[in-house]
């Protein structure tokens, strides 16, 4: 790696006083040997730690092999009716789409996580619930879907406790998260890809076999009377799901620019979400309706359901499936995880080790009577969720640049707390206490209601100057020629990021600083909000 060492008296941004950067065109090859399981978890993404479309499509794929979409198509129909519940999917491929055609391109440009860019909204410390929210629903997911496995596992094989199940799911499953998007969870999932599409084929084919194929499930009626049209209903079901855009959010960041289009039409648009709401819901109706399940349908009766059916083949279906979707579930659990600690706790420590803690964390909540409480808590986190995607869309399609194409992320030049936040706590109690409070109309028209306001707030507190970066000297920006290519070396860590990146960190004589670093530094934002207010 080749160092150029500007003197400050060389930048165009120059003070004699500044430490000098040391400055180069080479990528820190310590950065990015740890790059290969931290996937810059803290960092922007460079533009050299990029992904192939179709490397990143094979990751992201993971997501769509989950049996939940199978089984909330299937339980939506019958609560709706087929036909109201098809209305409600088409509308919900078309808005999902729409948003992460938007969200996905800004991602590739910034290179930024939901956590980084939750700074500029809602303030340094206020966007710490973003990853909070994000990695406790990413645990939950973790949980419910892992769980499905051991069920099917146990089901089938028997002999263990279930509890024994549990654990060999996530022995097996925390390991799988220690490589990075695209040095791991693309190959994996692409090579489990074509087993989980001809176990679905077979699944159709078998069950037509075995039942009889009839046309009737696609007219099937409604069974429950409720205060909103049928088709409604299944539409803001889906909006429910808009975890989806932050999940898409931290994946996008990987994408090359030039495939912006790609991805925003197959991997995170139309292609996509036309396979897993409207391709799997009707898979999930039909066999719904044509296999016998024990009890009420759910992810668990339709586990049992298909392995009746398929036997050990059927056991390898759902294995495939859950395994692939839980590859994505716990490496976002552990990259938010990562990030909530650095920033409240002042850890700096591998993404590895919070994969660990990640799976602990859901073993133990297997242990526990979880779905008693958490199908409450996650119905709260999606009414937080849907807030974040309003607010970020407006700020991504109204709000400009604050220099150099970016928002501004840096934890030493964005405001402790923005009126953004007050905006998403505003928006996020309305859409709870309708869910609450609102019986079955309240919790329909929740989704709506909260976006609204998150929208509407917004523009109204988008221009006031408290919503608006703090303003700082010495910009280790403007003592470079290209943020995106040039890397300097961080005063504290040792290591290179690129400048765009990069601070000066006014607790240590102005040592230029990374993200990671000012994140974790107990003294850095106290020191950088003083400066702030001195020069202002």
């Amino acid at each position: 790696m080749t160092t150029q060492y500007l003197q400050p008296g060389e930048s165009s941004g120059g003070n004699a006083q500044l430490p000098p950067l040391a400055v180069s065109r080479d990528d820190d090859p310590e950065v990015v040997k740890k790059a290969g399981s931290e996937d810059y978890a803290n960092h922007v993404v460079p533009t050299t730690w990029r992904s192939g479309r179709w490397s990143l499509a094979m990751a992201w794929g993971a997501l769509a092999s989950a049996m939940f979409w199978l089984v909330a198509a299937a339980t939506v129909a019958a609560t709706v009716g087929t036909v109201a519940a098809l209305v409600g999917i088409v509308l919900a491929v078309v808005t999902h789409s729409v948003v992460n055609m938007v969200l996905s391109k800004y991602a590739a440009d910034t290179g930024l996580t939901v956590a980084l860019f939750s700074r500029r909204l809602f303030g340094y410390r206020g966007a710490v619930i973003a990853p909070v929210i994000f990695g406790a629903t990413a645990i939950y997911y973790s949980v419910f879907e892992g769980s499905v496995i051991a069920v099917a596992l146990h089901h089938y094989f028997g002999g263990l406790d279930l509890k024994v199940y549990y654990l060999i799911v996530v022995l097996y499953s925390v390991p799988l998260v220690f490589g990075g998007v695209r040095t791991w969870l693309d190959k994996f999932n692409g090579v489990l890809l074509p087993f989980y599409l001809v176990g679905m084929a077979g699944a159709v084919i078998w069950a037509s076999a075995e039942y009889g194929a009839s046309s009737d499930w696609l007219s099937a009626p409604a069974s429950v009377d409720l205060p909103v049209p049928g088709w409604f209903f299944s539409y803001v079901t889906y909006l429910g799901m808009w975890i989806m855009m932050m999940y898409t959010f931290d994946f996008a960041r990987f994408g090359k620019k030039r495939d912006s289009g790609f991805h925003g039409t197959v991997t995170f648009g139309p292609v996509f979400y036309s396979f897993i709401f409207l391709v799997s819901g009707l898979i999930g109706i039909f066999l719904a309706h044509t296999v016998p399940t024990d009890g009420p349908l759910s992810e668990v009766s339709a586990v049992f359901a298909i392995v009746n059916l398929m036997g050990i083949l059927g056991v390898l279906l759902i294995w495939v499936s859950q395994t692939r979707i839980n590859t994505a579930n716990f490496y976002l659990a552990s990259t938010n995880l990562e990030t909530v600690a650095a920033q409240l706790f002042k850890l700096k420590l591998p993404r590895t080790v919070w994969a660990v803690v990640t799976g602990a964390l859901v073993y133990l909540l297997m242990l526990t009577d979880v779905l008693t409480y958490l199908l409450t808590a996650l119905a709260w986190q999606s009414v937080f969720i849907v807030a974040w995607v309003g607010i970020a869309l407006v700020h991504i399609l109204v709000a400009k640049a604050d220099r150099d194409g970016l928002p501004e992320f840096r934890p030493g030049r964005v405001r402790s707390v923005t009126p953004g936040l007050g905006v998403w706590l505003l928006a996020s109690a309305a859409g709870i206490a309708m869910v609450e409070r609102g019986g079955a109309a309240g919790s329909a028209w929740a989704p709506i209601v909260t976006l609204a306001i998150a929208v509407v707030g917004y523009l109204l507190v988008r221009g006031l100057k408290a919503q608006r970066p703090m303003a700082r000297p010495h910009d280790p920006r403007d003592e470079v020629e290209d943020v995106w290519e040039d890397r300097v070396a961080c005063g504290h860590c040792g290591h290179s990021y690129i400048a765009v990146e990069l601070d000066r960190d006014p607790s240590s004589g102005h040592m230029p600083i990374c993200a990671s670093c000012a994140e974790a530094s107990p003294r850095f934002f106290g020191a950088a909000v003083a400066e702030a207010q001195r020069t202002s």
